[in-house]
């Protein structure tokens, strides 16, 4: 067993953080820190022999495994033996309980500098029980110039035993000044079969329904992980993709889009509703309230921030169903060109949505690759306008409306 058990397909990122783990150990057995005596203004060099450093920039496409690679990463060097995955600072690292390994994930649109200022602060202590200090940022592309010029100042002038593990989606996310000063690591977008041996072995799927998950969620490991372990979640998928293909008027489209949104807030509820209700019970507990009838004020209070937070969080995550429903469509027509370009009927290149064949192959037949690019070229803009803050609803009409065969 190792913590880079669940970091699957990355196998160059993995040798280039098990290096530079191995030089942290050495620092560590030598008492050599990476304060700014050890390490050179810019990230980009190594601070040691072996390649540790104080500041890293892990990037990689959506569901490529960043957070898990980073929590790895900060596991091993707390480990005495580099990660063996089963010690108990490797087990907390990995769970979030160790007391010198923070991980920062954002509710918001951005990292405010509320958020970042409590970093700082943390950053500047040495650590209480394990051999570094770690804080992780998973959404570092988040940062806007305020939150991200304070992150700045702390990493130009890093303490002796604090490593900054940075995520993004690419290095371009990030402010310039702060990707200058890090080591980046990227990850690549893995293959499918070893998203669904992961499923396999970590989360007990069965097999033809993980390699069915993998393939669908295009290799993103939590959307395989959550297809193969969730059976509404493979019928609402399915229910998307089938969507234009029934399409034949205006009002058929306004009302598909409006099934649509429905279909996004069904799938977001269903993912989130859970996790919530376990957040909120665990601050009871902690609180001594669980099971009380009436609440004291100060518990109140703290309730209802928790409730405010998740009721964003809500909104982010019905966005992201809605645009990764999008991404879903594309799959859908990527699948048509293919056929209709040739290249599927060899067995050239698999479709992504094998299970629907003989709908793609109909559909196929009766377009052109044209008017698939046109469609495709509809649903980039469709996300787009979402981005930028247009009501899903009239952004997904227009889509239908456009996404209707040709009369």
């Amino acid at each position: 067993m190792s913590v880079w058990d669940d970091v699957v397909g990355q196998e160059a990122a993995i040798a280039i953080l098990k290096q530079a783990v191995k030089a942290a150990g050495e620092m560590v057995a030598a008492g050599v820190g990476l304060g700014v005596d050890a390490a050179p203004d810019s990230g980009e060099a190594a601070a040691i022999s072996g390649g540790m450093t104080h500041a890293w920039l892990i990037t990689g496409p959506p569901g490529s495994g960043r957070s898990t690679a980073a929590r790895a990463f900060a596991a091993a060097l707390q480990c005495p033996q580099g990660g063996c995955g089963v010690c108990h600072a490797c087990q907390t690292a990995l769970s979030g309980a160790h007391g010198d390994v923070r991980l920062v994930a954002t509710e918001h649109v951005i990292l405010r500098v509320l958020d970042v200022k409590p970093l700082i602060e943390l950053a500047q202590r040495s650590p209480a029980e394990g051999r570094w200090r770690v804080i992780v940022i998973e959404d570092a592309d988040r940062l806007n110039d305020s939150s991200g010029n304070m992150l700045l100042k702390a990493i130009e002038e890093p303490p002796p035993r604090t490593v900054w593990l940075l995520c993004a989606p690419s290095s371009d996310d990030v402010l310039t000044t702060i990707r200058s000063r890090c080591r980046r690591v990227g990850l690549r977008t893995p293959p499918v079969a070893a998203v669904a041996e992961l499923l396999v072995r970590r989360d007990g799927a069965d097999p033809a329904i993980a390699a069915f998950a993998a393939r669908s969620a295009q290799s993103h490991i939590g959307l395989a992980r959550r297809l193969a372990l969730d059976e509404d979640a493979r019928i609402r998928r399915r229910d998307v993709l089938k969507l234009p293909l029934k399409l034949r008027s205006v009002g058929a489209a306004v009302l598909a889009a409006g099934e649509l949104i429905e279909v996004c807030n069904e799938e977001s509820k269903a993912s989130t509703t859970e996790r919530d209700a376990t957040e909120k019970a665990a601050l009871l507990r902690s609180l001594g309230a669980e099971g009380l009838s009436t609440l004291p004020p100060a518990v109140r209070s703290q309730v209802k921030q928790l409730e405010e937070n998740q009721k964003r969080r809500a909104t982010r995550a019905t966005r992201d169903v809605l645009d990764r429903s999008l991404i879903d469509l594309l799959s859908l027509y990527r699948d048509v060109l293919v056929l209709q370009l040739g290249e599927g009927r060899a067995g050239e290149v698999e479709l992504v949505n094998a299970e629907m064949a003989d709908l793609i192959e109909a559909e196929a037949r009766n377009t052109t690759a044209t008017s698939t690019l046109r469609r495709m070229e509809a649903i980039g803009q469709a996300r787009e306008r979402i981005e930028a803050n247009v009501s899903p609803l009239l952004a997904l009409e227009s889509l239908m409306v456009q996404l209707r065969p040709a009369a």
